[in-house]
């Protein structure tokens, strides 16, 4: 081989991972792996998307060896090959979050349609977590939460938080958190609790932003 021909050989494998996240649906399937491994069935009920086209969409991810699988009778599930793919999507994500102005655009929007407070920063919320003096809610479904979650966090999915309220207090802030920027769990819970007089904030991260910023995360042994 020329030394062309080994240049071009190495950036069309490199290319293989571009090729594989060049779609919506194969980004939103990583961002739901980066919570928790889950079934092609529940991936496909998460994204919206019939079961054959998710199977089509993880068929292309673990070609380039972005996702594995392990078979549980009829069942397949899939996880991220490794923590890196998660640390990919958060890379990929804010790229476009710091270039695209429609991006930018559309998640001004989601923000502006909630009664939401400014958001606080990572430190900040680990500090008062702490010290107890916030409560830390957990939006995602219980699975998610098990398989790792921010520290102090309270598990409380976002469906049972109005038959729940009663176990969180007046008297404490509460910072609610989901899967990241393009989740809208942590709005919902936010705006439905501060309807009910708690004073509620969001914090963008999910597990994913979380790790990769080197900070800690907590699982259910």
């Amino acid at each position: 081989m020329t030394e062309r021909e080994i240049k071009d050989l190495l950036y069309a494998q490199v290319a293989r991972i571009g090729k594989a996240v060049a779609s919506p649906k194969r980004l939103e399937l990583i961002e739901l792996l980066a919570q928790a491994e889950k079934s092609v069935d529940q991936l496909a009920a998460e994204a919206e998307i019939s079961i054959k086209l998710a199977s089509a969409h993880l068929k292309e991810l673990r070609q380039a060896r972005l996702v594995e699988t392990r078979r549980e009778g009829k069942r397949v599930f899939y996880r991220l090959a490794d923590r890196s793919v998660a640390d990919f999507w958060v890379s990929i994500r804010s790229l476009a979050e710091a270039h695209l102005l429609e991006l930018k655009d559309a998640l001004t929007r989601m923000s502006e349609q909630t009664a939401e407070l400014t958001p606080i920063n990572r430190t900040q919320m680990l500090e008062l977590a702490r010290r107890g003096e916030v409560v830390v809610l957990d939006v995602r479904p219980e699975t998610e939460f098990a398989a790792g979650h921010l520290p102090y966090a309270l598990s409380m999915p976002l469906a049972e938080v109005r038959k729940r309220l009663a176990e969180l207090p007046h008297d404490k802030p509460i910072v609610a958190y989901c899967r990241g920027p393009f989740c809208v769990m942590a709005r919902e819970a936010v705006t439905l609790l501060n309807r009910e007089g708690y004073r509620t904030t969001r914090i963008e991260d999910g597990v994913a932003e979380w790790r990769a910023q080197g900070l800690p995360v907590e699982e259910v042994l």
